[in-house]
């Protein structure tokens, strides 16, 4: 069972959210808040929430410094923004605080149940249309070709002892692909791509998947 916690300062989406999020068997609304740090305060007296389903725009704690403040304190937790299209500027800050991943507010119930239920098992989900907007948010006014970018990107991480697959399994990360398209794509098992995971973020020092999708981006558009 996915315990669920849903922050929007807006009554009426945080109430539609739990009569939709109760209609999956897997899924346990076990609280609502208003804000991020309302969200934080929860958790903080013992509320056990696996998944945060955080809106972006709040009063008081937006969902960009909730992120922040949740990774700090409970790792493990894994959040899911909600967003519009006018929020690109808050969408690599929020990546960078250890959000799992977006979801934009008009697609249909069953995909923000997917969405809970992705980043829950560990991928990182990452709307198309956003994805697209974050790849020309992370590159600069005059960019270098692609390929001589990525080229360099590898061998800055090739730096760091990864292996030809490694580097091959970063890149599928950052395009979004969760363990089982990466496991199809490299004719591995899934458990296998878990095990390679683990090292790469044991090698690069990094928290979990999505700093490995940010890295990457970051530094194929320098």
């Amino acid at each position: 069972m996915i315990s669920l916690l849903i922050v929007d300062d807006d009554e009426f989406i945080r109430e539609s959210l739990r009569v939709l999020m109760a209609m999956d068997a897997e899924i346990e609304v076990v609280g609502c808040a208003t804000h991020g740090a309302d969200a934080v305060y929860l958790m903080q007296s013992g509320l056990h929430v696996d998944v945060v389903l955080m809106d972006i725009r709040m009063p008081v704690c937006d969902g960009v410094e909730g992120t922040k403040r949740i990774k700090e304190q409970f790792p493990d937790t894994r959040v899911l923004m909600l967003t519009t299209f006018d929020d690109d500027e808050f969408i690599i800050q929020a990546l960078q605080n250890g959000a799992s991943g977006y979801l934009l507010k008009n697609i249909p119930p069953d995909r923000i149940i997917h969405g809970i239920k992705t980043v829950y098992d560990g991928d990182i989900l990452i709307h198309p249309d956003i994805a697209r907007k974050l790849t020309t948010l992370l590159r600069p006014a005059a960019p270098s070709p692609i390929q001589r970018s990525e080229k360099s990107c590898i061998h800055k991480l090739e730096q760091y002892g990864l292996t030809p697959m490694e580097l091959t399994i970063i890149r599928h990360i950052s395009e979004g692909l969760s363990n089982k398209e990466i496991a199809q794509t490299c004719f591995l098992s899934e458990g296998t791509v878990k095990n390679y995971i683990t090292d790469i973020l044991s090698k690069l020092q990094l928290r979990d998947r999505t700093q490995i999708a940010i890295l990457y981006l970051t530094d194929s558009m320098k």
